[in-house]
């Protein structure tokens, strides 16, 4: 066991990672070793309440100045493995004819234009999505060289279940490695030197969000607000819904007051009631943060260079298409742990319209549907009808991947402005001209792919 750690570090200086990323795997390692669950029990939270709201604060007129001195970042180290694509998840089609992509770099021009400011635009990619991220982004010349606009996420090697080594798989190198999880960001920034010529070209603010959330622009009140409130870390939060009782909560710590964020694989399983109970844990993580770059270069110094964060432990085969091959641990954090790590880190609570993320197909068609509009800003957010209230949408597995789920509205996305929930159980595809209303649910029975016919369906279950 005392050469394990030897083991990792040559392998990770073999590929060319910094001593920044070792350090902070080392550090996610040895919990590992030391079998931490990094649980956090209902019992040492309180729920989080009275918190400050972006509907209470105004532009002021000095914000456009702090344009400027603010980095607007975006993760975009994903595949969407999950939704069948081989491609950087951003690069999929969202809505009409762009992709995330096309929308976020709108957004940037858009914002940069309308401050007359020296905004800088930075995509945190994966070794997966770098190549189609860069080639992407290269239609539009006016943001710069793709290079310049790119820090890249680092890699860890996977660990095996047996014996806690690096895993090996000779068939596949590429598979012994895997993605830290976003919490890596603060890693990287430090790792990449990125963080000190931030710094050194005056920037102050960074603002960071996926770039699977359309609904993350850069809020002149939000960053007014943090800036004049002078924490170190601001996280924005939303009412959390029905569809959110799996996703991380806010909550305070008991023993020192800290605000933390706790995601489903860090509760105890006996727990799960008080977790996914959204009046007792109101406040979702929406994964957009604000951060302070001097304050975080302070903290990673007093750290030694990483941050503390919580261990999320997800086990997996090696091969993810191949449940039969070998076990492996992929250790990763999330960057909105580090909430914990600042003195004096504080939430806001945003409006639904700023979360408004792609994860699964489900989450595809009710932004592609008319529940949603982009706006002159080239902002996604809910329509006003809505009340601030997503629909709730449930597909069949035979609808998971994107390919599949393109043959479901090929005529059509059905609309969804008066929908609370749509279910869809087996193979269907909508005609043109389809509207939910309230809960329907559809069911297609037999293995033919039946049509829903053109019309108005409200509250009840469809055969087929």
């Amino acid at each position: 066991m005392e050469d394990l750690p030897s083991q990792i570090r040559s392998k990770m200086e073999a590929a060319g990672l910094s001593s920044a990323a070792l350090r902070a795997f080392l550090y996610q390692y040895r919990k590992l070793a030391g079998d931490e669950a990094g649980l956090i029990p209902e019992s040492s939270i309180a729920p989080v309440e009275n918190l400050p709201s972006i509907e209470d604060e105004t532009v002021s007129g000095e914000e456009s100045e702090l344009v400027a001195q603010t980095v607007f970042l975006k993760l975009n180290g994903g595949l969407g493995t999950g939704m069948g694509l081989e491609k950087a998840k951003s690069l999929l089609r969202v809505r009409d004819e762009f992709t995330f992509l096309d929308i976020i770099a709108r957004q940037f021009l858009h914002l940069r234009s309308a401050a007359a400011s020296q905004l800088r635009l930075v995509f945190m990619n994966s070794f997966s999505t770098s190549g189609d991220t860069r080639a992407a982004l290269a239609r539009y010349p006016e943001l710069g060289d793709p290079k310049q606009l790119e820090l890249m996420q680092n890699r860890v090697p996977k660990i095996d279940v047996k014996t806690l080594a690096p895993a090996e798989w000779p068939q596949n190198r590429s598979l012994e490695w895997c993605p830290p999880g976003h919490g890596d960001l603060y890693t990287a920034l430090l790792g990449s030197g990125l963080l000190e010529r931030l710094l050194n070209e005056g920037k102050k603010y960074l603002f960071v969000s996926n770039s699977d959330n359309l609904g993350a622009t850069l809020d002149l009140r939000l960053l007014g607000f943090f800036a004049n409130s002078g924490a170190p870390f601001l996280m924005e939060v939303t009412n959390r819904t029905a569809a959110d009782r799996k996703g991380g909560h806010l909550a305070r710590k008991k023993a020192d007051q800290r605000l933390l964020l706790r995601e489903s694989a860090q509760c105890p399983e006996e727990d799960l009631g008080d977790f996914q109970n959204i009046e007792r844990h109101r406040y979702f993580n929406t994964n957009n943060l604000w951060i302070r770059l001097d304050a975080l270069r302070a903290v990673l110094e007093e750290g030694d260079g990483l941050l503390p964060l919580p261990l999320i432990r997800n086990e997996k085969t090696i091969d993810p298409r191949d449940k039969s091959t070998p076990k492996v641990y992929q250790l990763e954090t999330a960057m909105g742990a580090a909430i914990e790590c600042f003195d004096g880190a504080g939430a806001i609570e945003v409006s639904r319209d700023r979360f408004a993320p792609v994860k699964t197909t489900a989450d595809l068609l009710a932004v592609r549907s008319d529940a949603y509009e982009l706006d002159s800003e080239f902002k996604l957010v809910l329509r006003p009808e809505r009340s601030d209230v997503p629909p709730v949408v449930n597909l069949s597995d035979h609808y998971k991947l994107v390919d599949q789920f393109e043959t479901l509205i090929a005529f059509g996305v059905p609309s969804l402005m008066r929908c609370r929930s749509l279910t869809i159980e087996g193979k269907m595809i909508f005609e043109p001209g389809v509207e939910i209303v309230g809960e329907v649910k559809f069911v297609a029975q037999g293995e033919e792919t039946k049509a829903v016919p053109s019309g108005t369906y409200q509250d009840g279950e469809v055969t087929l």
